[in-house]
Formats: C-alpha cells, structure tokens, sequence
C-alpha cells in the first residue's frame, strides 16, 4: 500500500529502532559515563584537580596509540590533524580542564546536569557559526534549560557550592559544545587516532596547567583514588569513547546523543549511594527543567515539521478523495452519455395552434 505524502517524514522523526547489541552500547554509555562525575569527585579527594586529569587522559592517550600500533591506523596530516589538536585543545584541556576544578567544590550530580547543555549549546554554536539552521524551538527550549539552571543555582548559591565553581562546568559545557563544532569543520580522520591525539594533546596541555598552578604532584596512594584513576582512564575514557563509536556508527547522531541527558540520573544516584550527596527538591525540578530544555531545543522533532507533514497528509488525503470524487463524476458522465447515445430517437414534438 502507498503511504500518503508527508507520513515518511513524520515516522523519520519519531520511530528510532536499534537492535539489541546498539541498545545495550547505548545503556552501557549511560551507566559508565554516568558514574565519571563521582569518580573524578573521589579522584580530586587526593590529587589536585589538573593533575588527575593529565594522569587520566595520559594513560588514556598511551592506551589509544597502542591501539593505533597494534591495528596500523593511519595518523592523520594536514588539515585533519589540526582538526584533532584543536579537539583535543578544547574537548580535553579546555572542558576536562574546568571539570575537574570545578567538581573539587560542585556535587557531582549538579556537575553532570550541568553539563547536560551540551547537546543544545552545540545547536546554538553552530547555528551562530552558520553550519545549521536557526529554529525557534531551539531558542525555548535553551531559556527552559536556562531557567533549570537558575533553580538550581539558586538553591546551592551559599550552601558550600561556590557560584565560581558551578560557572566553571558551564565553561566545560561551553568547550565540549565548541570542540563538537570544530569536529565538523574538519576533515574526518579515524575515530581511534583522533581520540589518541586529542587526550594526548588535552593531558600535556593540563599538565602544563599543573606546573602553572604550582600543584603537588604526587601519584595516588588511597585505595580509592587509585580505583578512581583506573576507572578514568579504562573505562570511563576507553571503554566509553569506544562504545560511543559502536553505537553512532550503527545510529543516528541524535539519538546518540541522548546519552548526555540520561548521564545525570545514573550520577545522581551513584553519588547519592557512595558520596552522601543530597537531592533536594530544587535539584529535581531544576534538573528536570534543564533535561526538559535540551530534548526540547536540541532533540524533539520540529514541531514545524510535524504541523506541515501532517498539513501535508491531510491535504494529500483530500487530494484523493477529491481526484476519486472527480474520477466517480466522469465516469457516471460517461455512462449518461452512453446511455443517451443507446435511446431511440425521439419523435419530434408537434405544437399545436395557440399552445405554444
């Protein structure tokens, strides 16, 4: 049966279907990904916060090139290798930079919530940098987030969570959202080699900031910290980048990207369970205001799109029930003139004097 006009588009934008394997990668994100922000909380109990990070993304950066040897994958040159150091400058150094200062002060639920603007401010970058298009939605959807982040700020604004330290994982959402943006703007390298330059770029870069910032630098002794560090860097670096490849090669990018606003529910309760962090009710509606505004803004189907395909089928449908109407109407024209040309003739009609 043919499917009306306007239909395909509306299935396109609602109907996702992973199999099995792709739906576990997915779950498998959510859940490793979403305990980093707690562990990089219990790394920073020990080591100073630029200091874990070049740690985590140095081991993280010597796995991917063994990686790279063991496979024979191609380095990249030219334009594509500027595109991976200015990834790794921004999506490493810049974002994990912030991150880890700021989750020195910041509950690792709050950080992780924070961070799920990413998605949107990629949409706002690059609508600003002209590689997409502006939409309305977008802008609601980015004021809705926005006012999440209001409750929330303001119900830990002079509660032991300094304003600072919250600003600085907006930056990382800022860096991470901009480093997507240049990921883009440049030629495409193998996903492997890219994430080996850029964590090796991003662990110098900290390190230098580690120098800088005068920190100890000491290599962990707490049992703890060195679960911490070695979650990081495996798993949490690894093994979610590399089940973030499996699945965006087998799903759209959107949907993927989902795995940024189910993150803050697995660190929500991960830190509630081993950190004691509290939940308030500010926190939940706050979080819920900033999920709401992501998938609103970044990941709901158009609404305009939705209003015009279905417009667009209805008019479709109309369409063919006027052609079948107009179809009907000739075809019983044709019998009537048929059945005009099978009558006999009609005697002529005498008028009489003075009847007519």
């Amino acid at each position: 049966m043919r499917r009306p006009p306007g239909s395909q588009a509306i299935s396109q934008a609602i109907s996702w279907t992973p199999d099995r394997s792709t739906l576990l990668a997915f779950i498998a994100i959510v859940v490793l990904g979403g305990v980093n922000g707690v562990a990089v909380r219990f790394s920073n109990h020990e080591l100073a916060p630029f200091w874990g990070a070049a740690i985590r993304f140095a081991l993280a950066s010597a796995l991917l090139f063994g990686v790279v040897a063991i496979r024979r994958v191609p380095i990249p040159r030219g334009a594509a290798l500027t595109g991976s150091v200015l990834y790794g400058l921004l999506g490493f150094a810049g974002a994990f930079g912030f991150i880890y200062w700021g989750l020195v002060r910041t509950p690792a639920g709050l950080g992780q919530i924070i961070l799920a603007l990413v998605p949107l401010l990629t949409f706002l970058l690059a609508v600003a940098e002209r590689l997409e298009g502006f939409r309305w939605q977008s802008l609601i959807g980015a004021l809705v987030a926005i006012a999440g982040i209001a409750v929330v700020f303001g119900d830990r604004v002079g509660v032991a969570v300094p304003l600072v330290s919250m600003l600085a994982i907006v930056a990382a959402a800022a860096c991470m959202a901009q480093s997507n943006v240049v990921v883009k703007r440049y030629p495409k390298c193998h996903p492997i080699a890219n994430n080996a330059i850029a964590m090796g770029v991003g662990g110098g870069i900290l390190l230098l900031l580690s120098l800088i910032a005068g920190e100890r630098h000491a290599l962990p002794v707490e049992g703890q910290t060195v679960a911490a560090i070695g979650y990081l860097s495996l798993v949490g670096s690894v093994g979610v980048f590399s089940l973030f490849l499996y699945v965006i090669a087998r799903w759209s990018a959107s949907a993927t990207s989902y795995v940024m606003l189910l993150m803050p529910l697995v660190t929500v309760a991960v830190a509630a369970a081993l950190a004691n962090e509290a939940v308030t009710p500010a926190y939940v509606i706050g979080g819920a205001l900033v999920l709401g505004g992501v998938y609103l803004g970044a990941f709901a189907p158009s609404v305009g799109r939705a209003v015009t395909a279905l417009v667009g089928r209805g008019g479709a449908v109309e369409a063919a029930a006027a052609g079948r109407r107009g179809e009907a109407a000739v075809a019983a024209q044709r019998a009537e003139t048929a059945a005009e040309e099978l009558k006999p003739p009609t005697p002529p009609t005498i008028v009489l004097p003075g009847c007519a």
